[in-house]
């Protein structure tokens, strides 16, 4: 007769396993990161490290003039085909009236760049009318064949062909993409989808070629692409005369290798340049930071780096010390990431990354937490049970609030284009690296310490032993902060209407990417090092300034408009430095965040919002999703309020940081909400009021210790950094510290009265308001959280 193992000794090697499995997974993750950040570099950005500059110049047609109407469209056609190459964060602006400046960060080839942008993209369809029969003369001689648009192009082979005038230009294609076809044997083609009136227009070209025998040239179609055949196919036997190929899409076939097909597909999808564009200078340019600003930058994110990883090994100990660990593995899964996607990195999304590592605090402090209230209720026998009470517990905050985010992260990337999707990319990367370094590594390293026998006899090392002060503090007080949401509702309300009435007053203060402003490029005798000219403009009354090198020692200065004793100022401080100084170009530019992609951004970014509304609705309810989005709308106004107060600049660097303060505010959120969620689900009967300030009390040691690892990177930042980044790490501070304010103070007090209106009844929030938000167990008379165990335990 066999012995039935004892229920704890399964439980604890099914506990061993499931650490193993982790561990060799972490491991795994781990190698696969180094590999990839000692073998692929990150490219880096204009700012950082410089790139290639090329200078268009559109033409004009017998149809269009290339004035500024048409070079504004041209500049948004190049962007696309910029970002259909995989080149991040370019500059794209108009110059002038018909010139198109575009840097290229880390581009390869630069050569192959600038004949891929500079290629006009038109495409049509033409019906071949036969061979022709003197090709040097046509279109020439025949005056009636060239007023009904004939023309003679030789196809693939060299043999010319009549065409009939265009059927279908590129204004009738939907999209293309490139295939490799291992059916047919045919390799790599391009499939180019029609829309639905280049769809019947497609149908009858194939279906009057089709009603010519077999092999006659007439039964061909031929594809152009500025004036070149690049396909010209019989249509199939199968095909009947007059019914044509339905279903708006073609195949074009040719001897492609994998890349001539993808530049195919991006340049037919791209559509056409609505002007020809012609390459005028090539060049090399500098960075537009300076190495003492990019050090200054990387200082302050050790320095911060350093401080929150103190403050996180302080208030946890040892558990700390080992989220610290996992921190750093975040930071190299991070950056391999970013490695493995091509992404480039700017001094802004460096700051991000490095803020993000402090925000990856939240997640190791959620588990920790929920760990200290396990053992606190005193139902766990050791410090790893209740660490991994903790983990399941605080799993689904974990996931909502990360979920939300990457809903986020993939509408801007999938419908925005510039920076903004590149801030989409580097969000989407941060919130998955974070979720692995909590969930996994952290894990592994916290239940391996915890479970060693020199831990086991000495819990007050772990961190988790106990409340924590704060945690305490409340336990003492047990004040009801939700007795009148009204009145936390009407303070928002205030602070939100004098913030937001700054737009009104002062207006906003649009920097050189949303408005444009004048290019002054410069040659001067003596090399100037850009360093150097940065600090004379500031000095000379133009801090904002972007200064960069260019070609072979010239020096180009970027400012918002200037008049023209404001640019005779700028040069004479050039000439300062630089002795005799002779302007090379003197330009006025457009924004490089043009109007298409500044509508493109909020689109994503509304669409962002509603999503991550509708997916709050479907795993809360619809009065969290719609509180949540109202606070974060809250936090949006007075951030941007304060800062048209302040008169401080709105550009790219702004945008960034709004977009990180939109994350952290509805992450905030999340977490307290699924709180409530938790004891509903406990208390159905409690009145609504009560159970959300027991969520607020019991997520507000979280809710202090995230928000201090973030604040400690970035004061570094404000104190340490380059003016561009102090910027940055203002906005930020202000949208941290409102995005606390408002999770607390705003998104509960209008989910109580959304609650109350809902259910027709006004809660009675003042009775009771002592001994409610704790209890009592019956092992202890120190008060402790409610929390899942304990109440298990007083039932």
């Amino acid at each position: 007769m066999k012995r039935s193992r004892p229920p704890s000794r399964t439980r604890s090697r099914s506990r061993s396993r499931s650490l193993n499995v982790r561990a060799l997974l972490a491991l795994a993750v781990m190698a696969a990161s180094v590999a990839i950040a000692l073998t692929m570099p990150v490219r880096l950005g204009l700012d950082l490290r410089g790139g290639t500059q090329i200078v268009l110049e559109t033409k004009s047609t017998e149809t269009t003039k290339a004035d500024r109407e048409a070079t504004d469209r041209t500049v948004e056609v190049l962007r696309g085909r910029i970002d259909a190459l995989g080149v991040a964060e370019p500059t794209i602006v108009r110059s002038g009236e018909n010139r198109v400046v575009v840097e290229l960060p880390g581009v390869q080839d630069p050569k192959k760049a600038a004949d891929v942008l500079g290629r006009t993209a038109q495409l049509t369809v033409h019906s071949v009318l036969g061979p022709a029969e003197n090709p040097a003369d046509a279109g020439e001689g025949d005056t009636e064949a060239a007023k009904d648009g004939e023309r003679v192009l030789p196809d693939e082979s060299g043999q010319s062909l009549r065409l009939k005038a265009a059927t279908l230009t590129g204004q009738d294609v939907k999209g293309a993409d490139a295939r490799f076809d291992q059916q047919n044997g045919a390799g790599w083609t391009v499939t180019v989808d029609f829309k639905d009136s280049g769809s019947d227009r497609w149908a009858k070209v194939t279906g009057e070629a089709a009603c010519n025998p077999a092999g006659d040239p007439k039964r061909r179609v031929a594809i152009v692409l500025d004036d070149k055949i690049i396909s010209s196919p019989q249509v199939d036997p199968s095909v009947s005369c007059g019914a044509g190929i339905t279903g708006g899409s073609t195949q074009i076939t040719g001897s492609f290798d994998d890349a001539e097909a993808r530049e195919l597909a991006l340049l037919i999808k791209g559509g056409a340049l609505p002007v020809p564009v012609e390459t005028i200078e090539q060049r090399t340019i500098g960075a537009t930071l300076g190495d003492e600003a990019i050090n200054a930058g990387a200082w302050a994110a050790v320095i911060g780096t350093a401080l929150t990883a103190l403050f996180i090994i302080v208030v946890y100990r040892l558990m700390g010390a080992l989220a610290t660990v996992a921190l750093l593995c975040y930071g190299l899964i991070s950056y391999a990431a970013l490695a493995a996607v091509g992404a480039t990195l700017t001094l802004p999304g460096l700051a991000g990354f490095v803020l993000a590592i402090g925000m990856a605090v939240d997640a190791n402090v959620l588990v920790f937490e929920r760990a200290r209230e396990e053992q606190a209720a005193r139902t766990r026998p050791s410090t790893r049970s209740a660490l991994t009470a903790g983990f399941r517990s605080a799993f689904s905050a974990i996931a909502d609030s990360n979920i939300t985010t990457l809903i986020a992260a993939a509408l801007l990337f999938f419908l925005a284009s510039g920076p903004v999707k590149g801030f989409g990319v580097t969000l989407g990367i941060g919130v998955l690296a974070s979720m692995v370094s909590a969930l996994v590594i952290t894990r592994v390293l916290a239940e391996f310490a915890a479970s060693r026998p020199a831990v086991f006899r000495r819990p007050g090392i772990t961190g988790i032993s106990t409340t924590g002060p704060v945690r305490d503090a409340l336990l003492r007080r047990n004040p009801f902060l939700m007795a009148r949401p009204r009145r936390w509702l009407a303070a928002s309300l205030i602070v939100m209407v004098v913030a937001g009435s700054g737009i009104l007053v002062r207006g906003l203060n649009f920097g050189i990417e949303f408005t444009g402003g004048r290019l002054i490029e410069y040659s001067t005798a003596d090399q100037v090092d850009p360093d150097r000219a940065r600090d004379a403009l500031a000095d000379a009354g133009f801090p904002r300034a972007v200064v960069q090198s260019s070609g072979d020692g010239d020096l180009t200065v970027r400012t918002e408009e200037l008049t023209d004793d404001e640019a005779a100022t700028v040069t004479k401080a050039v000439a300062e430095l630089g002795g005799e100084t002779e302007k090379v170009r003197d330009e006025l530019i457009g924004p490089s965040l043009g109007e298409e992609l500044r509508r493109d951004a909020l689109i994503a970014l509304g669409l962002a919002l509603a999503a991550q509304l509708a997916y709050l609705a479907v795993r809360f309810r619809l009065l969290f999703g719609t509180a949540a989005v109202s606070a974060l709308a809250h936090d949006v106004v007075i951030l941007v309020g304060v800062f048209a107060w302040l008169g401080k600049p709105i550009d790219g660097v702004f945008l960034a940081a709004l977009l990180t303060v939109i994350g952290y505010s509805v992450n905030d959120s999340v977490v307290l909400f699924d709180r409530v969620r938790e004891l509903l689900g406990k208390e159905r009967k409690a009145p609504f009021a009560r159970l959300t300030n027991d969520a607020i009390l019991q997520t507000l040691p979280r809710t202090v210790n995230t928000g201090m690892g973030a604040v400690l990177i970035l004061a570094s930042l404000a104190i340490l950094a380059d003016d561009s980044l102090t910027d940055f790490a203002l906005a930020l501070l202000i949208g941290v510290g409102v995005g606390t304010y408002s999770s607390v103070l705003t998104a509960s007090p209008l989910a109580i009265e959304l609650h109350d209106r809902g259910t027709g009844s006004r809660s009675t929030r003042r009775k009771g308001g002592k001994g409610q938000g704790a209890r009592r167990t019956g092992k202890t008379d120190k008060q402790v959280p409610a929390s899942r165990t304990e109440r298990q335990e007083a039932l």
